[in-house]
Parts: C-alpha cells; sequence; structure tokens
C-alpha cells in the first residue's frame, strides 16, 4: 500500500468542537449517535441551545445542506436559521456524527500488488 494523499481535518469546524468539549462531550465518541443523544438529554435547555448556536455560526455546505436538507441542494442561510432554532435533539445529534466525521483526518491508500 502506497500512501498518495492525507487530508486534515477542516479548519472551520474548530469552534462547535471547543464548544462540544467545553460541554463535556467525549471526542472518541461523538460518532455514536445514541452516546450523543444521551449526553444532550443530560444537558440543560441553555446548553442545548448554546450548541445550536455554534452549528448556526459555521458555514461549512454539508452542515447547511443537512439541517436545510428539503430546501434546495445546500440551503439559505435564513431557512438554516430557522430550522436549527427548532429542531430536536435527534437532528442535532445527527448533526453532531457529521461534525464528528468532518473532524476526522483522512488517509488515502493505493493497493499496489
Amino acid at each position: 500500500m502506497q500512501r498518495v494523499a492525507e487530508q486534515q481535518s477542516i479548519e472551520g469546524i474548530k469552534r462547535q468542537l471547543q464548544v462540544l468539549d467545553n460541554l463535556g462531550f467525549d471526542f472518541q465518541l461523538i460518532g455514536s449517535q445514541r452516546y450523543v443523544e444521551a449526553k444532550l438529554q443530560s444537558l440543560n435547555k441553555q446548553q442545548v441551545k448554546e450548541i445550536k448556536l455554534a452549528f448556526l455560526a459555521s458555514h461549512h455546505p454539508r452542515l447547511k445542506k443537512e439541517i436545510t436538507s428539503r430546501h434546495g441542494q445546500f440551503g439559505r442561510m435564513t431557512t438554516c436559521t430557522k430550522e436549527v432554532q427548532i429542531t430536536d435533539n435527534h437532528k442535532v445529534a445527527k448533526l453532531i456524527k457529521i461534525l464528528a466525521m468532518l473532524s476526522q483526518t483522512k488517509v488515502y491508500l493505493f493497493w499496489t500488488s
């Protein structure tokens, strides 16, 4: 195998990861929807609102698309703001799972025989 490329985590999501870190999320487990939903249940409404505001500050197209998936390819910012404010814990858990995927370092390998 030969390493072809390596992609570091995306710089634009550090604020969201910092908010999750301050609230006590374990970064090794944020890829698990069950863990995230249980953790969200243990937080109060103000802390969940803090997470939602962090997602609003993100301008990453993958997160916007997930928030406003039924409104075109990448969604509109006004729609995104409304959707984040009314979203439930299940949707927030899904957004955190996507955030975990975006924060990973990706290594691309090429198999040679």
